[in-house]
């Protein structure tokens, strides 16, 4: 392991990535070393080599920054689960990374979608790390605040049949429409690939708190031992409800099948959160087994939404086959419809804790 000083003159040259956003690579003592196996959430200086699908980098304000051969950037290891895109995993060593998501991730990608192109190809400059050459782990600049909890407010959770089921869209219109009913809603987003697009929805569509696994600093939760993926939800949602929110929308994300969320949803500290399952599904018959699926696991699925309301005709199917509503993005958003979502959610919530609702007797 060969271990430099951070260059000062390459800190004004890096292109910072929305995973490393928080990262501050002009901080003092900061070094950088080669040679040695990346771990998940260490952080990366590389050089673009060649570019293939992602020609651009979110950067930490959002921004899509067009990339070329030679630009240098500042990027997370992690591994990628995306069956719509690709499947990376990190690395053994420095000598062959890709950039495998475009708000800064980098791995080495094992299996992609036909319609996807080869990754683009980065040459390590070395890993960020502390005085004596050990990497730093991108969980060590978490801006997660816990503290100050008060109420313990429902959780209306969103899971999808798949990736693109429309699970962003449908959070994001629960949010609306508990917004437009007065609300205070904190958004969270427990899983997936670091991105800043769904935080922003979330406060776009009214959230008074958004926050992702990405300000507890992870690049993305794949591979993710599932008890640490369960303790960083419940930081997410202590949170958003030390900020005094009366419901938290929070999404899971992938496919129920995929291996980290399908582990999360028989995890018990995750089910304890659960107070109302909306389940995105891509068409009818995913709509249909993934109701069947959750209530099998015990999960309440109080409503569906998703692609499939896109098509009438998918609505019909699913709710013929549904004994939960099916409702457009556009109808969550609207104050009665989300209004009685978190009525289930939040007479499930009472129960547990043991408080009777209204005309409930002793």
């Amino acid at each position: 392991m060969r271990i430099s000083e951070f260059p000062h003159d390459l800190v004004n040259r890096l292109k910072i990535a929305y995973t490393v956003r928080n990262v501050d690579p002009a901080a003092p003592g900061l070094t950088l070393v080669d040679g040695c196996a990346p771990r998940p959430g260490n952080i990366l200086a590389a050089r673009v080599d060649a570019i293939g699908h992602h020609n651009w980098l979110e950067l930490g304000s959002g921004r899509k920054s067009v990339i070329y051969p030679g630009d240098e950037l500042l990027l997370a290891f992690g591994e990628r689960y995306a069956p719509d895109q690709y499947e990376a995993v990190v690395p053994a060593d420095l000598t062959a990374v890709d950039l495998v998501a475009a708000g800064g991730v980098a791995g080495k990608v094992t299996g992609r979608h036909a319609d996807m192109a080869p990754p683009t190809a980065l040459e390590a400059i070395g890993l960020l790390a502390d005085r004596e050459g050990v990497p730093l782990d991108l969980r060590r600049y978490s801006v997660l605040n816990p503290f100050g909890l008060g109420a313990h407010p429902p959780v209306i959770t969103v899971v999808g049949t798949s990736m693109n089921a429309g699970k962003s869209t449908t959070a994001a219109s629960v949010i609306r429409g508990l917004n437009r009913s007065g609300h205070r809603v904190g958004g969270i987003k427990v899983t997936g690939t670091g991105a800043g697009g769904d935080p922003w929805m979330f406060r776009d569509s009214g959230a008074a708190v958004a926050a992702d696994f990405t300000d507890g600093g992870y690049a993305t939760t794949a591979g993710v031992p599932i008890p640490e993926l369960a303790e960083l939800a419940q930081t997410l949602y202590h949170h958003a409800a030390a900020r005094e929110v009366d419901a938290v929308v929070m999404e899971i994300a992938d496919g129920i099948l995929q291996t980290e969320t399908s582990a999360l949803l028989e995890y018990p500290v995750l089910r304890e959160l659960v107070d109302g399952v909306v389940l995105a599904a891509a068409d009818a018959a995913g709509a249909r087994y993934g109701a069947y699926h959750l209530r099998g696991l015990g999960l309440p699925v109080i409503a569906a939404s998703g692609r499939l309301t896109q098509s009438a005709l998918a609505v019909r199917e699913a709710a013929a086959g549904m004994d939960a509503p099916v409702y457009t993005p556009a109808e969550l958003a609207q104050p009665e419809v989300a209004m009685s979502l978190l009525h289930l959610a939040g007479a499930r919530r009472n129960r547990r804790a043991g408080v009777l609702e209204v005309g409930e007797a002793a």
